[in-house]
């Protein structure tokens, strides 16, 4: 069997109220960071992006279709559809800040459907649930399923 390897992998924006693919604002994610940090420099501080791009390959791993969301002028960072399950993710680096969370939680908080969503981080707290959005380490994560 004979596959396709890329080194890029496109995700779409997809509008979450109007249920349908958006033709402009994809966004790219390498599937070997290092080659990012040679053609733009190593930037030790951008563990968001790094984790985002972990996250979206594992999506892809598990037989999602991965998508970026819009809803309204807010973004979800994925929109994970395959035919047994939808998930809505946010990827963070923590969430232990009140405005950070604020912010990250603020774009699930206004989907009005009853898919699962999930905030990942890396940080380890007791707490698991912000109103119904699923707070979970990304490395339990990758661990699970």
């Amino acid at each position: 069997m004979v596959g396709n390897a890329f080194i890029l992998y496109k995700a779409r924006r997809y509008d979450v109220k109007g249920k349908m693919s958006l033709k402009t604002q994809g966004k790219y994610y390498l599937v070997d960071l290092g080659l990012r940090n040679e053609l733009m420099g190593f930037r030790g501080r951008d563990y968001g992006f790094m984790l985002e791009n972990v996250a979206y390959f594992e999506l892809l791993r598990r037989g999602f279709e991965v998508s970026i969301g819009k809803v309204g002028a807010l973004e979800v960072d994925f929109v994970a559809t395959r035919p047994d399950k939808v998930l809505y993710c946010q990827v963070t680096a923590s969430m232990l800040d009140d405005h950070t969370r604020a912010r990250e939680l603020a774009p699930l908080r206004v989907i009005d459907d009853n898919y699962e969503k999930i905030a990942l981080s890396m940080d380890r707290t007791p707490v698991t649930d912000f109103e119904g959005i699923r707070n979970v380490n990304l490395l339990d994560f990758l661990l699970t399923e």
